[in-house]
């Protein structure tokens, strides 16, 4: 009995050598949740860990940054008078006000991303190469931002048409009408971008048949989710990053992946990520996003509407501004929007975490791959801090960080999986974020 007990014992211990995926944690072997935790995220470390953590807190950073260079760049346009410059060669090419405001926004537009393109051209594209996370070359870059800024300027003049007619129509409470207008192009943005914007820069094919393919549609059936068409992207020439994402609202709504999706992950981490993405569709997050966000902006236009006046009242004669119908007070509402924003980071972050964690909590429950999701997590934490305190995720993660994705997995594990044994993970790779 005594060698019958060794050998099982010895084989016992034998198969935990050659599969360590099989290893339980607890004495008892009963499934802990901090443990296996801690288990993914402990194959973060090293210089990797260190980069991810110094990309992640860099651009805390930028966000003050940025704010301060949109404002400085309005402040340079008011000051030297060249927004009430674009409104007066406006009035020579135009009479209709409708025409002023048009061309107005239009130099407004250019010559500020002309003004803030050395901001650009560093933290879009050499901070993002100097932590190997883009793919292009400076052409290949530029010619994107190229693309970005015609589709801005033929958005945002006709944006401030509408906008600027509002004020001079009801000059008191303009901002009503205003979060309308904003709304509606909210709405027309998500309907059309799927279209014809993205594919400005991605190709876009339908995704080949196969094992994957076959997981997305049965997932999708079971969700009601439309799947006539799936899309798959190339984003490998910009960047490493995995991404996905079921977009468009009524006739234009898609699921898309891009390929460093199905080149950096497995069948069971595709799958959790998809299941995330119908959990947006399914969940109606497009809609309550368009209304949050669309709330937000009301507020927004409301303090305009009070700050922005006075400001004019005070130095409008310096500026060559003669009231907020002035198409040239645009860089004063700029400024009020860029401080407001800042502001409202924390906001704006935690209306998209929560949609996220919700998603999160769908695609648990619709792809059922609690590790395949914990380990997507990890790869998504080669650019994203990966622990960060309470209050740090609270006011700078727009998504749930690394950890928080972990053990929600793993604790849908406990509670779903019969016998839920903990895995060994592979170690992630430790030269730093972005590259295998």
């Amino acid at each position: 009995m005594k060698t019958a007990t060794r050998i099982l014992a010895g084989a016992a211990i034998a198969l935990l050598l050659v599969h360590p995926v099989l290893a339980q944690t607890g004495p008892s072997g009963a499934f802990d949740v901090e443990t296996a935790t801690r288990a993914y995220l402990d194959t973060l470390q090293g210089p990797a860990r260190a980069k991810s953590d110094a990309y992640f807190e860099g651009g805390y950073w930028l966000i003050l940054w940025g704010a301060l260079v949109s404002v400085l760049v309005d402040g340079l346009l008011l000051r030297f008078g060249l927004a009430s410059r674009f409104r007066t060669a406006a009035e020579r090419v135009f009479k209709r006000p409708s025409g002023i405001t048009w061309l107005t926004a239009l130099l407004y537009s250019l010559v500020g991303a002309t003004i803030a393109l050395p901001w650009t051209v560093y933290t879009a594209f050499f901070r993002e190469r100097q932590y190997g996370l883009m793919n292009q070359d400076f052409a290949g870059w530029f010619a994107d931002y190229g693309k970005s800024l015609a589709i801005s300027l033929v958005i945002f003049p006709l944006l401030a048409m509408a906008v600027y007619a509002a004020i001079r129509r009801f000059p008191r409470n303009w901002w009503l009408l205003g979060t309308g207008i904003v709304a509606a192009f909210l709405a027309v943005g998500m309907l059309a971008a799927p279209v014809y914007i993205a594919p400005l820069f991605n190709k876009y094919t339908e995704l080949p048949a196969g094992p994957v393919r076959d997981r997305i549609v049965a997932m999708a059936a079971a969700n009601h989710v439309p799947a006539e068409h799936i899309y798959l992207f190339d984003a490998s020439k910009q960047t490493d990053r995995i991404s996905a994402n079921v977009s468009g609202i009524g006739p234009t709504i898609r699921i898309s992946l891009n390929d460093n999706l199905l080149k950096r992950t497995s069948e069971a981490e595709t799958a959790a990520v998809m299941g995330h993405e119908l959990g947006h569709y399914v969940l109606n997050h497009v809609w309550i996003g368009l209304a949050a966000f669309s709330a937000l902006a009301g507020l927004a236009l409301f303090l305009v509407s009070r700050i922005a006046p006075a400001l004019i009242a005070r130095h409008g004669a310096r500026w060559g501004v003669h009231g907020i119908a002035d198409p040239a007070s645009m860089p004063v509402l700029s400024i009020c929007f860029t401080v407001f924003g800042l502001l409202a980071t924390p906001v704006t972050n935690s209306i998209i975490r929560i949609d996220e964690s919700q998603a999160d909590a769908f695609g648990l429950d619709a792809a059922k791959e609690p590790d395949g999701f914990a380990s997507v997590a990890m790869k998504l934490a080669q650019y994203r801090k990966i622990e960060p305190g309470a209050l740090e995720e609270f006011l700078f993660f727009d998504h749930p960080s690394g950890a928080t994705r972990v053990r929600m997995s793993m604790q849908w594990k406990k509670d779903h999986v019969p016998g839920a044994q903990m895995i060994t993970p592979p170690h992630m790779p430790q030269s730093g974020p972005g590259k295998e």
